[in-house]
């Protein structure tokens, strides 16, 4: 098989078109374009945080997380290292390909902490609720409590 040389499009990682809340702290590098971040947040490095994505004050995310459009978190929320939201449920088949209305909103309450390598799928979770390390969420969750598994499921109240 015969390959040619051809140059690349590159872009660049970076901040762009962000609207920040008093002392915020962001850890280079990033790649953060269109959100809000509330005051008083952490972001960390290898974070991405996409257009329309609302981070909540005094919340923290941990480096290589990734948070899509569509997602809102709500304040003092933890989001661990390599948490992934997703909002293409792949419900015709495959990707959305860029098609908007196939994709899902995904609400996180107040004080809810998402756990390392968790992936949390469009859903709506209530105020201050643990999601395990690795955990799968791929239903609502309308009760305080700890979740682990995949499908998450609830633990223990709290």
């Amino acid at each position: 098989m015969e390959q040619t040389s051809t140059a690349p499009t590159v872009r660049e990682a970076g901040i762009v078109d962000v609207t920040f809340g008093k002392g915020v702290t962001v850890i280079n590098p990033v790649n953060l374009y269109g959100c809000l971040i509330g005051e008083d947040c952490f972001i960390g490095p290898f974070v991405e945080i996409q257009r329309g994505a609302v981070i909540g004050k005094r919340c923290r995310v941990q480096s290589h997380a990734f948070i899509c459009e569509l997602v809102t978190i709500g304040d003092d929320c933890f989001v661990s290292h390599g948490a992934m939201f997703i909002n293409d449920l792949f419900s015709e088949g495959g990707p959305a390909k860029g098609r908007r209305e196939l994709w899902r909103r995904t609400k996180i309450g107040d004080g809810v902490s998402v756990g390392t390598n968790a992936t949390i799928l469009p859903v709506t979770i209530c105020d201050r609720v643990v999601i395990g390390a690795g955990a799968v969420v791929t239903k609502n969750i309308t009760e305080s409590g700890i979740y682990v598994g995949n499908p998450a499921r609830l633990q223990r109240r709290l």
